[in-house]
């Protein structure tokens, strides 16, 4: 008998519905998807609390009695540790469209007999699922691999059954290979086809295919052909047929939905330039505009970035403007700090007047994706005392018992020009709803991707709702974290659904750090749901390594970031080797925060060439492009970091060796990793040097070499059988 669903589909595939009619004929009833459900959040009086409704009741019974136990025999077989789930699927697994997700269980039962499992998966509002075997590893330990092709929120679960065909054909076998096969053990393969015949389960042609199947094995049985039936119950076709259409007895269901979340590409895989708009007219007294950045870009794209992004490009406050290096005593001219945020001329909604109007940046929007690059812009929640919003909105904001307003503070440091808004009291929810509507006006204008400020010092559940609601517009929207601080805050950054993060990358110099950061970032439950973007340097960080490295060390920074990171980024400068510090700090003299900078981008000393090189071979080694696809090798000298990416099949396997020393010349044996390709340890490898094309062979796991850093202090080779 068939259940309602079944009735419905027959012939349309090996699909699972939702509907309650399933219950148990079909399988256990799907839950929830996993992913919250978002309402609007209201502001209302106290009620008494209602009686509960009848279906909302009915919804709170648990099973009892019979219905109990019926459901608790159904599920028998046992799935347990599915991964990967994060917070017991609480927060989204990630993946980028068309990357593999690799799912394993353990899976088991009682006794002795064979059992099936898969996974059923699909988006997330989907009624039908698709089903991917599961394939048996070791000790209970089940592993399938599923793709999901397109940006959205996804699911999956985990499904069992005893397999009865498949333990048939095991006790046969050795009861055949014994002479002990009788006519019961026949009768009992047959009826298992007359079962799946009457399933329903399958298309309309493997059920055709069940029927004829069945009609040969009444044949062969009529005339007595015992080897015959035999045979055919053995086939790899009936196998196959049997698996797709037959009974799935004590089918069992692992109890949660796992969301996962699917992001475009850039998500995972960038390289990101960010500059300061107004620092690009090539004169220190002239203000830049879009314009200027518009002549920038072939530069730009020859350097081969695919990201463009901008601090913010808002009009700036007056009040307590902070002048060059931080001062507060700013001169008439100084343009004041891009994160003061409102003036008269407008808010977040609106452009700094001296860059130009929104035809211009639609123009920039349209002309940067002529040349491969997609616009980021800051999304910063803060305001100048001169914003809008302070008049509109007084109760946005923080005020102090004698009636003045609390300016922004990370004690010691005080910023005086800046006002946070709060997210509670008076301005729940309507802050919630402006700053949404800001990101979503953005979006409007053409811009994806959103490198959001200090986001660690603003609620979790805002940006989950926030990052939520944007991707209902717009599933590819792309948000970066911008939060040095503790690794717990990052992570849940992460979790609620940032897309990108920044990194303790920038403070990791030697190996022993390197490889202990980058084994937990790629190795780690924290690998499926939060992906780093490994800048080199900020406006806000000029670390003391460049600071004392001279251009080897920028050469050296830049190879780490580009190889190690799926996502990296560079502050303009950084190609020039600026490093001119604050004395004592990791702060650059003479800020562009603070003042307009020009710069000859093509000066003598420049690491032009390398960035180019490392974003080409980003592009063309898929290698490259799989953040978790990262192996440390040995190389026997601490100031050599070693590793390796390739791919599944190691048709793009890349070697890369970086001198963490940039003032002295270092080298030393290493091992060529002939596992990685079958090879014996004495085997032969060929090797392509990515930087000057020379072609050669290492013959034997041990090899020698030497990286000075006055040259170049790093090597990058292309290895293969």
């Amino acid at each position: 008998m068939l259940c309602r669903h079944r009735e419905r589909n027959r012939g349309r595939g090996d699909r699972y519905c939702t509907g309650r009619v399933c219950r148990l004929r079909c399988r256990p009833e799907i839950p929830g998807d996993g992913f919250p459900i978002w309402g609007r959040i209201f502001m209302a009086k106290a009620v008494q609390p209602a009686r509960a409704s009848r279906t909302s009741r009915k919804a709170a019974e648990a099973p009892t009695g019979e219905a109990a136990l019926l459901a608790l025999a159904q599920n028998r077989i046992a799935i347990e540790t599915v991964t990967p789930e994060i917070d017991g699927g609480r927060f989204a697994v990630k993946r980028l469209e068309g990357e593999p997700l690799v799912v394993e269980a353990d899976v088991f039962s009682d006794g002795h007999d064979k059992i099936a499992a898969a996974v059923i998966y699909g988006p997330a509002d989907a009624e039908e699922w698709d089903e991917t075997p599961l394939i048996f590893v070791e000790n209970d330990r089940w592993s399938a691999e599923i793709v999901f092709e397109k940006p959205g929120p996804y699911r999956f679960s985990v499904i069992a059954w005893r397999d009865l065909h498949a333990t048939w054909r095991d006790e046969a076998k050795k009861k055949r290979d014994a002479g002990k096969l009788t006519d019961l053990e026949l009768t009992e393969g047959r009826e298992l086809v007359r079962a799946a015949r009457e399933s329903g389960r399958g298309t309309r042609a493997q059920q055709d295919g069940i029927s004829r199947l069945h009609e040969k094995l009444e044949a062969l049985q009529a005339k007595g052909d015992a080897d015959g039936q035999y045979h055919l119950l053995q086939d790899p076709e009936t196998i196959a047929l049997l698996a797709v259409a037959g009974q799935r007895t004590n089918l069992s269901r692992y109890p949660g939905n796992v969301p996962v979340w699917v992001d475009r590409t850039a998500a995972g895989f960038s390289a990101w330039y960010e500059l300061f708009p107004r620092s690009q007219s090539g004169d220190v007294d002239r203000h830049g505009t879009f314009d200027n950045v518009i002549d920038r870009l072939p530069d730009i794209q020859d350097m081969g970035f695919d990201v463009l992004y901008f601090p913010p490009i808002h009009p700036i406050g007056t009040a307590n403007r902070k002048g060059r290096n931080n001062t507060l005593t700013p001169s008439p001219t100084d343009p004041g700090s891009p994160y003061a945020i409102g003036s008269p001329e407008g808010g977040h909604d609106a452009i700094h007047p001296e860059l130009g109007n929104f035809e211009d940046f639609a123009r920039l929007v349209s002309r940067a994706r002529d040349h491969g690059l997609e616009v980021a812009i800051d999304f910063a929640i803060q305001c100048s005392p001169d914003h809008p919003w302070i008049r509109e909105h007084p109760e946005w904001f923080d005020w102090r018992p004698d009636g003045t307003i609390k300016y922004a503070e990370n004690p010691p440091k005080k910023y005086e020009d800046i006002v946070n808004v709060h997210f509670y009291r008076g301005a729940l929810p309507s802050i919630w709803y402006a700053l949404r509507d800001i990101v979503l006006f953005w979006l409007d204008k053409g811009v994806r991707i959103f490198r959001v400020d200090n986001p660690h010092t603003k609620p979790f559940p805002f940006w989950e709702w926030m990052i939520a609601e944007v991707r209902k517009v717009d599933p590819g929207a792309i948000f970066l974290a911008e939060a040095f601080t503790r690794p717990k805050v990052m992570k849940r950054l992460a979790k609620v659904g940032y897309n990108q993060s920044y990194s303790y990358f920038t403070w990791r110099n030697t190996k022993a750090e390197l490889v202990e950061y980058l084994t937990e970032l790629t190795q780690e439950e924290c690998a499926e749901y939060m992906r780093p973007n490994f800048f080199v340097n900020t406006p806000d960080i000029n670390p003391v390594y460049l600071q004392v490295s001279g251009r080897p060390g920028f050469q050296t920074r830049l190879a780490l970031a580009a190889s190690l990171g799926g996502n990296y980024g560079v502050y303009s400068g950084f190609e020039l080797c600026e490093f001119l510090p604050v004395p004592g700090k990791e702060e650059y003299l003479n800020s562009e925060k603070y003042e307009i900078r020009a710069f000859d981008w093509k000066a003598e000393g420049n690491i032009r060439e390398d960035i180019a090189f490392f974003n080409r071979i980003r592009r063309d080694e898929p290698a490259l492009q799989d953040f978790r696809s990262l192996a440390f090798y040995n190389f026997w000298n601490d100031q050599i970091l070693y590793y390796g990416k390739r791919t599944q099949d190691r048709s793009s396997f890349l070697l890369f060796l970086v001198n963490l020393d940039p003032h002295s010349a270092q080298g030393g044996h290493f091992e060529v990793p002939m596992w990685e390709l079958g090879l014996p340890d004495d085997g032969t490898v060929r090797v392509t040097d990515m930087f000057d094309g020379r072609e050669f062979a290492w013959h034997g796991k041990i090899q020698h070499w030497w990286l000075n850093p006055q040259e170049r202090p790093y090597a990058v080779f292309k290895i293969s059988r």
